[in-house]
C-alpha cells in the first residue's frame, strides 16, 4: 500500500509523521510523494487556530476529490481538541480513520486494524496526567542536513487564547538517555545538526525529577560527538535562569539564536493573555542572552488585535518591539478560538488588526534589515544544505541567517559540510558572500 503524508502546523507535528512513515515503512508500506497515487493519506492536523481547522478540512476534501478511491486518516491536534468536529467528518465519509495525539503508536495500530478488518475506526484516547512521554525514535529526518528531536510534550500554562493544552494534555517529557539514542542515531544517519522541540520546551524535566531541567538536554544533545550543532525550538522567556545561560556559553555546539515567544510588548496586554512576564522581564532576559552570546539572533513571535487592545496597548506593544531589536518575527492578527477565554471577550474590528499587523511588520522589517546589514564583514560558519540550485549554493551561518554563495565560488557539492564564510552584502532576508580558504570540514 502506497502511503501519503501530509503535515500541518508545527515542528512536533512533523517529528511524529516522520515517526509514523519509519514504522509503516518498516512494515512493508511504501510511501509516496504524489498524493494522486496513494490508496492511503495520513492527515496530522493542526489545531492552533481557527485557520489551521479550515486548512485541514480544504485538504481533507481536496483528497476526496482528487483520489476518489483513497482511504483517508485524519490525527493530531484537531480531533484531539475538538472530537464533535472530527466525528462529524468522519460520518460524512470524508475520513475512514480517526485518531488524536496521544501516541504515534495509536495511529500505526490504527492503520493495520483498517488493513485486517476493513472497518472504518474511531479511536481518540483522552490525556492523562501520568501518562508518560511517547517513546518513539526517528533515526533519519526526510534526509536533510537537519533533524528536529522531540524532547517534551503538552503544555499547562493556559494562555487565555489557546487551545494547547486541551490538544495536547499534560507536560511530559523524553528521558536523557532517550535523547542521546536518537541523536546518536541521527548522527550515524548523517545529519549534522539536530533541534531541540516541544509544545512547551522550556517545561522539559519537570516530570523527570532530579531537578532535570532543558539545560540538561542540551548539554546530552551536544555530548554527541558527530554532531555539529544543536539548536533550540521556541521557548518561553520566564523559564530561562541566569544558570541556565551560563552554562549554554559553555557549550560551543549551541547555536546562538533563540526564538523568545513574546506576543505583545504591553504590559497591559500580557496579563490579559495570562502570560507569566512582563515587558521589562523580556528585555532583561533579551540583553543577558546578547551580553552571553555576541551576535545571537533573537527572533519571536507577535500577535496583535488580541480582544481589548486599545489603540495605546498596541503603541506600546510597537514601541517595545522596535526597542528590542529582532532578526526576525512572526506577525499575526488574533484570531479567536472557540473554547477559550479570549475568545469570549471584546473583539478587535478585523481592518485594524490588518493595520496593526501592517504597522507591526514595518518595524520588524527595518529590524531585519539592520541585523543582516550587521553581518557584512564578519567571519560565519556556514552548514550547506541546498546543492541543486542554479545559482547559489545555500546554508545557514550559526545565528541561524540564511548564506548563499555563487557556485562560481564553489562548483563542487557543498552539502552537510561546513565551510568559514566572509559576509560581502546583506540582501532582502539573506547573506552573501564568500567561502575562506580554511576549511572547517
Amino acid at each position: 500500500m502506497k502511503i501519503y503524508y501530509a503535515t500541518l502546523g508545527c515542528k512536533v507535528n512533523q517529528c511524529e509523521t516522520e515517526n509514523i512513515k519509519q514504522s509503516l515503512e518498516k512494515l512493508g508500506f511504501e510511501t509516496t510523494r504524489r498524493m494522486t497515487d496513494a490508496q492511503l493519506c495520513i492527515v496530522n492536523s493542526c489545531t492552533v487556530t481557527s485557520q489551521s481547522d479550515l486548512k485541514c478540512r480544504q485538504l481533507i476534501h481536496k483528497i476526496k476529490k482528487d483520489n476518489q478511491g483513497c482511504t483517508t486518516l485524519l490525527r493530531g491536534c484537531l480531533p484531539q481538541a475538538f472530537e464533535r468536529d472530527a466525528k462529524a467528518l468522519f460520518d460524512q465519509g470524508f475520513c475512514d480513520i480517526v485518531v488524536g495525539n496521544k501516541s504515534t503508536q495509536e495511529t500505526v495500530d490504527a492503520v493495520l486494524r483498517y488493513c485486517k478488518d476493513k472497518q472504518k475506526v474511531f479511536c481518540i484516547s483522552e490525556h492523562k496526567k501520568t501518562e508518560p512521554f511517547d517513546l518513539f525514535r526517528n533515526n533519519e529526518f526526510c534526509d536533510k542536513t537537519r533533524a528536529y528531536v522531540k524532547i517534551q510534550d503538552g503544555c499547562e500554562q493556559y494562555c487565555t487564547y489557546c487551545i494547547i493544552p486541551y490538544a495536547r494534555g499534560f507536560n511530559r517529557s523524553k528521558p536523557l538517555d532517550e535523547l542521546k539514542n536518537e541523536v546518536e542515531a541521527l548522527a550515524k544517519s548523517g545529519h549534522r545538526e539536530v533541534i531541540l522541540v516541544g509544545i512547551n520546551l522550556c517545561c522539559y524535566g519537570k516530570d523527570l525529577g532530579r531537578n532535570t531541567r532543558l539545560i540538561d538536554a542540551i548539554e546530552v544533545a551536544c555530548s554527541v560527538s558527530e554532531i555539529e550543532r544543536v539548536r533550540l525550538g521556541s521557548i518561553e522567556p520566564e523559564m530561562i535562569l541566569d544558570e541556565d545561560i551560563e552554562r549554554m556559553s559553555r557549550l560551543e555546539k549551541l547555536c546562538p539564536q533563540f526564538h523568545l515567544s513574546l506576543q505583545s510588548g504591553c504590559d497591559r496586554t500580557l496579563k490579559s493573555m495570562n502570560r507569566k512576564y512582563t515587558s521589562q522581564e523580556y528585555l532583561t532576559l533579551c540583553n543577558k542572552l546578547r551580553k552571553a552570546f555576541p551576535d545571537c539572533a533573537i527572533t519571536t513571535d507577535i500577535m496583535v488585535g488580541f480582544p481589548e487592545e486599545s489603540d495605546e496597548d498596541f503603541k506600546e506593544s510597537l514601541e517595545f518591539v522596535r526597542q528590542v531589536g529582532f532578526a526576525d518575527a512572526h506577525i499575526f492578527p488574533y484570531s479567536a478560538r472557540a473554547g477559550t477565554i479570549a475568545s469570549k471577550k471584546k473583539q478587535v474590528d478585523g481592518r485594524i488588526k490588518k493595520q496593526r499587523a501592517l504597522q507591526m511588520k514595518n518595524i520588524c522589517d527595518e529590524s531585519r534589515k539592520a541585523f543582516l546589514k550587521n553581518m557584512v564583514g564578519k567571519r560565519v560558519r556556514v552548514l550547506f544544505e541546498k546543492e541543486n540550485c542554479t545559482t547559489f549554493h545555500q546554508g545557514y551561518s550559526e545565528n541561524y541567517t540564511l548564506i548563499k554563495i555563487r557556485r562560481e565560488n564553489a562548483q563542487k557539492s557543498l552539502k552537510r559540510n561546513s565551510f568559514y564564510v566572509i559576509i560581502e552584502e546583506a540582501d532582502d532576508g539573506f547573506c552573501t558572500g564568500r567561502i575562506c580558504h580554511d576549511i572547517v570540514n
